[in-house]
């Protein structure tokens, strides 16, 4: 049977986003995470300083505007779907040939969304489930790559890409990642945002915090300032789709919907 998923339903009015933008709700279980993504750990030295880590809550980094203006831009999500090695074998033959057990992470449906708003108000969501792919050519100049299911590509499973020269229209984008199926183990599919700018470090964000009993993570959010891009590591759970709108004061309607299996 399909599980349920909230999808956006209608513009919001004025009523609804004075109601969503009243409280921030509080749904975070911030503690130590456990580690990045098996695509590129912080662990591991950069000698050749090719892309930047914000692992810590709140951390941010600015991107300032080339004077030619932005090319497009593309975040992405990668989580690991891989076997991994989680303890040694105990029984005799075990000890004796000292061989290690995987355990096999479940096969988890990551999806990458977004939530945007325009520098005229406009607010909406890009995201995969609801077919909801976004526009390049036109507002709001974000489209998504489409749904990747089981983590298997190389680099990043999913992606936003945001069209650079448009840049200055929008205001800001907050970018999260939903478990449409399987376990909330954050730890173990360990999800990074992989932030590609031309010209520019690749920027990678990790979980500063994981809480296994949510469904929906805003990972990270990006702003316009003064035309540049600012970076912040939010790593802040919630429940679903709504309580991270009200929480972030889009103002958007939420009713819950099945994802499409097409």
């Amino acid at each position: 049977m399909a599980e349920e998923n909230p999808k956006l339903v209608e513009a919001p009015s004025a009523h609804s986003l004075a109601e969503a933008t009243r409280s921030r709700a509080k749904f975070s279980g911030h503690g130590r995470s456990l580690g990045a993504a098996g695509y590129r750990d912080p662990g591991i030295n950069d000698y050749e300083g090719t892309y930047a880590f914000l692992t810590a809550i709140d951390q941010s980094i600015s991107i300032s505007p080339p004077p030619q203006g932005f090319e497009d831009f593309h975040v992405g999500v990668a989580w690991n779907n891989t076997p991994v090695t989680t303890r040694q074998d105990t029984s005799f033959l075990g000890k004796l040939l000292k061989s290690p057990v995987q355990h096999i992470i479940s096969r988890v449906d990551l999806d990458l969304g977004c939530l945007y708003e325009m520098q005229d108000g406009t607010r909406g969501v890009v995201q995969a489930f609801g077919k909801r792919f976004g526009n390049y050519d036109e507002a709001p100049f974000i489209v998504h790559s489409g749904d990747e299911r089981v983590g298997k590509k190389e680099g990043a499973d999913e992606s936003l890409t945001i069209n650079g020269a448009e840049w200055n229209k929008i205001k800001k984008v907050l970018v999260y990642a939903y478990i449409y199926k399987g376990a909330a183990k954050w730890a173990e599919i360990k999800p990074q945002i992989h932030i590609d700018v031309p010209g520019e470090k690749d920027l990678i964000v990790t979980l500063g915090a994981y809480d296994g009993s949510l469904e929906l993570c805003v990972i990270g959010e990006l702003e316009n300032v003064r035309g540049g891009i600012r970076l912040i590591n939010r790593s802040e759970y919630f429940p679903g789709h709504a309580e991270m709108d009200r929480a972030y004061g889009f103002g958007l309607q939420w009713v819950d919907g099945e994802k499409s299996r097409e």
